[in-house]
């Protein structure tokens, strides 16, 4: 049975196609997080390619609607994959994802339960589990990801989990990568794009990650989520202004 789970199943991403909001599901409106502005109730989140990429400011929802997400596809939503609870971060953790999965409907083609959900957050106390549960088990030694400084432990991480079958969600994993490993990144995922069986939602602040080509760049503001290009992005417009004239940025900053 374990074997027929996890074959590969013939089809490319997209595998989750669509989520919408189910307004009868809710039971308070001014509860968290069905009070934030963009769950309206014609909600509606279309994921038409191999990946699609949400931006926006802090308290937008972003984390929220990921964890959403992560839920819907099986995992915690403080972090993680299919079949792993941990115990040691999730209350540490301001994590809503589980309320709002319950209001949400997803349509599949077909449902993808492989995977993982990454939290920059949480990284180290699953890195843990992870090595610790790798000791002692039969094959070649285990990652050991936290002997890495923490650029190379996330990457490594990735680089470990993210190439099989399955729906990958990314929560800002540009935390603790420099711009030289956010290209590292960008390599890692045009490999995921590449084998036409991962479908990759992130959320990130960092321009370099916007650019990825063909993917969907998605603004979320109160309004709901809109159709963006990374020019078109605040994020890129003050990388712009910095990068023209450094001192003078910082200055006016510091000034106001």
């Amino acid at each position: 049975m374990s074997s027929r789970r996890n074959r590969t199943i013939n089809m490319p991403a997209p595998y989750l196609r669509r989520l919408w909001l189910d307004p009868s599901r809710i039971a308070d409106r001014k509860a968290y997080p069905f009070c934030l502005p963009f769950l309206g109730d014609d909600f509606e989140l279309s994921l038409d390619r191999s990946i699609t990429i949400i931006v926006g400011e802090n308290g937008t929802g972003k984390s929220t609607l990921l964890e959403g997400i992560a839920v819907l596809a099986g995992y915690d939503e403080a972090g993680g994959g299919k079949g792993y609870r941990p115990v040691d971060h999730s209350n540490a953790l301001e994590v809503m994802g589980g309320e709002l999965s319950k209001a949400l409907r997803a349509s599949w083609l077909p449902k993808i339960t492989n995977g993982w959900f990454f939290r920059a957050e949480s990284f180290f106390s699953v890195a843990r589990y992870l090595d610790e549960a790798a000791r002692g088990t039969p094959g070649p030694p285990p990652p050991d990801f936290l002997s890495h400084s923490h650029g190379e432990g996330f990457l490594r991480f990735f680089e470990e989990r993210c190439q099989r079958q399955g729906i990958f969600i990314f929560d800002e994993p540009e935390s603790a990568l420099s711009p030289a490993r956010q290209m590292e990144f960008l390599k890692l995922m045009h490999r995921m794009e590449q084998s036409t069986i991962c479908q990759v939602v992130m959320a990130t602040h960092s321009p370099i990650l916007m650019a990825y080509p063909n993917a969907r760049l998605l603004r979320l503001t109160k309004y709901g989520l809109e159709p963006v290009t990374v020019e078109q992005t605040d994020h890129f417009k003050v990388m712009c202004e910095f990068c023209g004239d450094p001192a003078g940025f910082v200055e006016a900053v510091i000034a106001n």
